[in-house]
Order: C-alpha cells, then structure tokens, then sequence
C-alpha cells in the first residue's frame, strides 16, 4: 500500500511549465513525471476495469451458449482475468521475491488463483467468474482510493500553487526570464501585476497590493510599499515592483512551505503504524486459519473441494483492503483540510498528539499580542502633548528599538527645521541629544536620575518613556503592545475544547503580564523569563499531560521542540520556527489553535470509527464463510464494499 503515499502534485497549474523551461532542475522533473505517471495509471485503470466487465460479460455468454471442456472455459476467462488483474499479480511476486509476501495483493491473487482453479477438482462447479469478479472488484475498489487521495491531495496542492515558475532579473540593464532557482541572492527581480513572487526579498521601487492567501489562508490583500519586506508565493495584484533577492529559492518562504507540506505525511502516526502493525500480525493468522479451514475438515470429509472454497473464501474476506486504505487516507484528510485553513500539521502522527492536547502554553509577545509597540498615552508636565511627542521623536531619530520607533510613528512628521546635535545612546538607559540647543534626555528613570530630574511612576500599564529637558521633568510617555483582536476568544475556544489550563510565559515586566492575563482570562502566567527559564517552566508543565506550546518563533525555537506540540504563529516570520513548529499556523491569529485540537480530534475519531467498522463486518462475514453461509459475492462485499464506505467515511475529514 505504500505505494500510495507518494506525493503527486495534482495540481494541473504545473503542467505547463515544462514545456518553457530545458533547464529543469531535477526536483522539478522527478514530480512531473511522477505526476504524468499517476495520472495515466489513475486512467488506466478505469480503462481497464471497463474492458474486463466488457470481455467478463461476452464469456458468460459464450459459456451459456456452448459446451466445452473446462480448460478451454478457463482460458477464455484468463483474457478478463489478466486484463484486470496483472498489475496486481506482479505486485504479489514482486512482493514475493522482496520477502514481503504477505500483502493484500498477495492475499487477492492466491484467493483469485484457487477459486479458477476450483473448477478442477472431482465434483465441484467451476467458479471462473466469480474469480474474475473479486479481481474486478478489488480494482474498482483502489480506483476509487485513488480517486480520493486525489482530491485530498488536491487540497493540499492548493499550496503546491504557490511555487512560483519564473523570475524576471534585471542583468545589465536588460530583463531576462529564468527559473527561479537561478536568481541569486541580492539581485534585483521584477514582479509584474498578475505574477507570482517567486522568491524572498525587500521592496526596492512600486507600491503593490498582495494576494497573500496561498500563505496564509488571508483574503484581505496586503499593501506593500519601497522598503517592506515580500515574501515568495503571494500574488501582486496591482503595482509593478522592483525586489531585491535576501534568499534563494530553495531558502525561500514558498520552497520552506512546500517541503513542509510534502514531508508531512511522511511522518507516520500511531494510528497509522497500529495498521501497519497489524498487517504484520493479521495477514499471517488470516493465512493460517484459511489454510486449517480448507485442509482438516477436508480431510475428515474428503469434500475437498466445498472447503478449499471456502478456504479461500476466507482469504478474500479477510483482506485488511478497507483499513489499509481508509486510515491513511483519513489522516491525509485531515491534513488536507487543516491546510486549507492555514494550518500545516507536519505529520500524521502529530493528529494523535494534537487531539489529546489538555495544556496549552502562550509566548506573551507576538503571539497573543501584536508585538508591535505603539504610544497609549501622554503625560506632559511642563509643556504641552504635542511638543513632547516631538523632542522624543527627534531624540529617538536614529534608534533602530522598538520603542524610538514607537515613539516616531506617534509623531510621524519630524522633518522639520529643528536641529538635533550630538546623540548619545545608553543601552539600558536611553537617549541624550541637543535639540536646538536644550539637552534631551528620553529613557527609563535610571536615565532620569542620571541627569537628576524628578520623576514620578505612572498608574498605567505599559512601558514608561519619561522625558527631561535640560535636568527638569518634562513628562512621560506610556508604550504598550496592543493585544490581538482575536487572542480572547481564542483562550476561551481552548476551554471550551476541554483544554484544562492556559499558561502565558513572557520576558516581560510582572504587571504587564497581570494586565494581560487577566484580560485574556488565562489560567495562569510566569513573567519575567529569559529564553532558558520558558524551556524549564514547560518541562514542569509537562508531566502534567500533553502540552502544546504556541510561539511567535524568533527566540522560541528550544520550546517549541521541547513541547509535545510546537505550534509556531505566522511563522513566515521566522525560519527557526518553521524547522523546529510541529504545526505552523499560516497566519497570526491564536483562534486557529482551537480549530487544529478539533480537527485532529474528528480525524482521529473518523480513524476509529473505520477500524472498528471494518474489523467488525470482517468477522461477521468470516464467520459465515467458515459456516458455508457465505457466498463468494457476500465475500467481494465484505472485501470492497467496506474499503467503499470507509474510503468515503475518509473523505469526511477532509472537510475537517
């Protein structure tokens, strides 16, 4: 069955590209012919199905109408036989000579096999047709698996869609269309209206809106100006702009995105192996006890023949067909409907974590706050609102910190004639600079009583940016990280999904935990931690149950590996966190970890369903072949008809 899992990009958009570029690299020409190969076999074996039901029919006429010898009957149903059941006899010896013999080709074949030759021995009827039949039937059967897997794969290939296939660069003051693979970092490339960006970089010229949904399930365009940065996949709706490469293409956020994807159902989950398991132990018992059915009562009874069929009545019954089939599939559903929210699940066996998921562990900044610093208010002493917004504005001109940059965009329009002399930075303290003559000083109040001016605290919560001119206090400033619009529901989405606790770890200061914890209604927060101290309080936590930690990723790498689920936020952001994140949410919203919990949960539930449906209508069946109750028909149903229904019981998680 493994053959199954290999990941064919579905998509039809790449059909094309391989007619515009020779160079192909090889990665690229492996899928296409992947692709062609599984297409073509998918049509295949509709063709081939058609015809055998065609060539089954005409020699159950024939046989009607004439009277041959048994030999020549069997020979004229060999032609359907092999029509539609040669794949799946050189599958069985190829199984064979690789000592993997007991697979479900295996299982069909000696089943098929036996009952044409039946026909053979003393006193039994032949049952050529029905050995046609299973064969059929166990064909229409994988046909319709693939069918399925199709349409999972498709719904994950809508992020195969955001591989871009060519870069236009400007060399030498000319344009020259390549594959993106061969654009090396920092040159220039331009992205027309309509196109793809195909690789990483920073706006240089044009202003743009970005169709950002292949990466992050977003459908408001993103304006994009000169300076912003742009990253691989989107689509650039309306500007033409100029980017300079930071990465290659194999580097970049689309290539990162889609070798995720496609690695993620490499990573098999206990369900899953509890199949593989299973064949392991199943098919030989099921072999054995076929093997006792046909040969003992034989033997007492001499009716060889009523008992080799059903023997081998047994076999076909047995054939595990719908749990090989339907459980993989329902955890690639699950992954391909996850995906098409925005959430990357990197493997099957992270459903199974996910679902038992009952603590659930924040990162403070950027992942339930915007981590994104802006002025909340002003406190002016000695002159007014406005003007000590300005002196801070200038003092804070050159700083790269978030909070000068904070206090900038409070008061955006510094280019005026003011002059401002002799910056002089104090990590941990702040700034000093001349501003038209009087000393500026912005910073905390270590600051202050460098420069010995009375300060006084503020009741608001925030990170306070007080200000003295020439040694008197002139005022402060509040900056706070504004909490994301959707962080409160997200926390109560969690409860109500049964997660016991919600723990917030942040860097930051004690009271501006409290504040935001308490409006986010968390269950508990620890403040003040350095990276090293968020990896300890989690292994505390851990041997409370099964832990997820959500992180924005730039220093949250060890934790998220250390956690049972690493869930990284819009971690286009950070690369660090896309190769240590189980899960990576496309976009930044926390709501979306309480989608993935329930997604996992139904996906495994539809999994359970399956197993027990299917092992349930198994017995019942092989206990009626051993009874001679069953027919070989009721035995093809049992077989194929059960692999139909948990095949479309599958699908459902799709729609997860």
């Amino acid at each position: 069955m493994e053959k199954e899992h290999k990941h064919e990009h579905e998509c039809e958009c790449h059909e094309h590209h391989h007619h515009e570029h020779h160079h192909e690299h090889e990665h690229e020409h492996h899928h296409g012919h992947e692709h062609h190969h599984h297409h073509e076999e998918g049509e295949n074996r509709g063709v081939k199905i058609l015809v055998a039901a065609a060539l089954l029919v005409v020699a159950v006429i024939i046989e009607k109408k004439t009277d041959w010898a048994t030999w020549q009957y069997l020979l004229l149903y060999l032609i359907p036989y092999l029509v539609v059941g040669w794949d799946t006899l050189k599958e069985a010896g190829e199984g064979l000579i690789k000592g993997e013999a007991l697979s479900e080709d295996f299982l069909m074949s000696i089943a098929t096999l036996g009952a044409l030759g039946i026909g053979f021995m003393p006193g039994a009827e032949t049952q050529f047709p029905e050995a046609v039949f299973v064969m059929l039937f166990f064909q229409v059967g994988e046909w319709f698996e693939e069918k399925a897997e199709g349409n999972s794969r498709k719904s994950i290939s809508h992020l195969m869609d955001i591989r871009p296939d060519t870069a236009h660069v400007e060399r030498d003051g000319k344009l020259e269309t390549v594959h993106p693979e061969e654009v090396k970092t920092g040159e220039t490339i331009l992205v027309q209206p309509g196109e793809k960006v195909p690789m990483d970089g920073i706006v240089l010229e044009g202003s743009s809106s970005l169709d950002t949904v292949a990466l992050t399930g977003e459908s408001v365009p993103r304006s994009i100006h000169e300076g912003d940065e742009i990253l691989s996949g989107c689509v650039n709706l309306s500007g033409v702009l100029k980017v300079k490469t930071t990465k290659a293409f194999g580097e970049s956020t689309a290539a990162k995105i889609l070798d995720l994807v496609e690695n993620a159902a490499s990573a098999k989950s206990k369900s899953e192996s509890f199949i593989t398991k299973f064949a392991r132990i199943y098919t030989p018992i099921v072999v054995a006890l076929a093997v006792l059915v046909a040969v003992v009562p034989g033997l007492i009874t001499g009716e060889w023949a009523t008992w080799i069929y059903r023997g081998l009545m047994f076999l076909v019954v047995s054939c595990p067909c719908a749990l090989v089939i339907s459980v993989p599939l329902t955890f690639f559903g699950g992954l391909g409907g996850a995906s098409k929210k925005g959430i990357l699940i990197k493997g099957s066996n992270l459903l199974d974590t996910l679902a038992k998921v009952n603590t659930v562990v924040f990162d403070k900044t950027g992942t339930l706050t915007e981590g994104v610093f802006e002025v909340t208010a002003v406190h002016p002493e000695v002159i007014d609102q406005k003007e000590l917004l300005h002196l801070a504005a200038h003092v804070e001109r050159h700083s790269t910190h978030p909070i000068a940059m904070a206090l900038r965009n409070a008061y955006p329009n510094e280019a005026d004639d003011c002059s401002v002399e002799d910056i002089q930075e104090t990590a941990g303290h702040g700034i000093i600079a001349t501003v038209n003559g009087k000393k500026v000083a912005v910073g905390n109040s270590k600051l202050m009583e460098k420069v010995g001016a009375a300060w006084h605290p503020c009741e608001q919560e925030g990170t306070i940016i007080h200000v003295a001119i020439d040694g008197t206090y002139a005022g402060h400033v509040v900056i706070s990280d504004r909490i994301k619009e959707d962080s409160a529901q997200a926390i109560e989405a969690l409860h109500k999904e049964g997660v016991r606790k919600t723990v917030m770890l942040t860097g930051d200061q004690q009271s501006v935990a409290a504040a935001v914890a308490s409006a986010l209604k968390m269950d508990e927060f620890h403040a003040q931690l350095l990276p090293a101290d968020k990896v300890s309080q989690v292994e505390n936590l851990l041997k409370e149950g099964t832990l997820a930690f959500v992180g924005d990723g730039i220093n949250d790498a060890p934790v998220l590996t250390r956690a049972d689920v690493g869930i990284a936020m819009g971690a286009l952001g950070s690369d660090a966190a896309i190769e240590a994140a189980d899960v990576v949410l496309m976009d930044d919203k926390p709501s979306k970890i309480a989608q993935a919990i329930r997604t996992a949960r139904k996906t495994i539930r539809i999994a359970k369903e399956n197993i027990i449906f299917a092992i349930g209508i198994k017995v019942l069946v092989l206990v009626l072949a051993a009874l001679g109750l069953a027919t070989m028909w009721m035995a093809v149903f049992a077989d194929v008809g059960v692999t139909v229904l948990a095949v479309l019981n599958a699908m459902r998680a799709l729609k997860a």
